[in-house]
């Protein structure tokens, strides 16, 4: 079977569709979602979004230098693509998509999304403008979740929020688990036979 090949493209896939959520200092904000993100650094933690100069929520990402990624779920999936394909400009987005701003943390303007399971707050600390897209470069300082998701040991169960992908023009959920990290080089447990007496 042949491949062909196609001019340069994005062709990285799955991504994670997130809703991102901003405000300018007067108080306003806004919600935008995203599938250009990702993480860029663990010490210090640190993170990305690329957004078009066009969108609504550019100027009070400028302005506030703050903003949250709130992690989607598939139960947040018609949500998430409204706003996505809706402008803050034109329509309240809050209230058409039935979401709750909540206060951050350690942000001062921008809210996090209560419906989500995952609040992660994000301070700008650089803008690099790319082309189409200007990437936000940002420190986390703070992460917020659902406790609802604790097991009984504390330990957050991430993969039972329902976490969905968006993959060429599409929302998908995540399936079931193929494997753990380091699986494939994890040596097996062998069964150690008693010796009879």
């Amino acid at each position: 079977m042949g491949k062909q090949v196609w001019k340069a493209g994005n062709m990285v896939y799955p991504l994670p569709a997130v809703m991102v959520s901003t405000a300018d200092k007067s108080g306003k904000s806004n919600i935008l979602t995203i599938a250009w993100t990702g993480t860029i650094c663990t010490n210090p933690a640190m993170v990305y979004i690329s957004v078009r100069p066009e969108r609504y929520s550019y100027h009070m990402l400028k302005e506030s230098g703050e903003f949250v990624i709130n992690l989607t779920t598939e139960q947040l999936a018609k949500a998430t693509d409204y706003c996505g394909v809706r402008s803050g400009k034109d329509v309240d987005k809050w209230k058409e998509a039935h979401l709750t701003p909540a206060k951050a943390e350690k942000l001062q303007y921008a809210p996090v999304i209560e419906e989500c399971p995952v609040n992660i707050e994000c301070k700008v600390t650089e803008v690099k403008k790319l082309g189409s897209h200007h990437m936000f470069l940002a420190e986390v300082l703070a992460v917020q979740i659902d406790e609802q998701y604790l097991n009984e040991k504390n330990k957050f169960e991430l993969n039972k929020t329902g976490l969905m992908a968006y993959s060429h023009g599409e929302y998908l959920s995540l399936g079931k688990k193929i494997g753990t990290f380091g699986y494939s080089v994890k040596k097996k447990k062998t069964k150690h036979k008693k010796k009879k007496k």
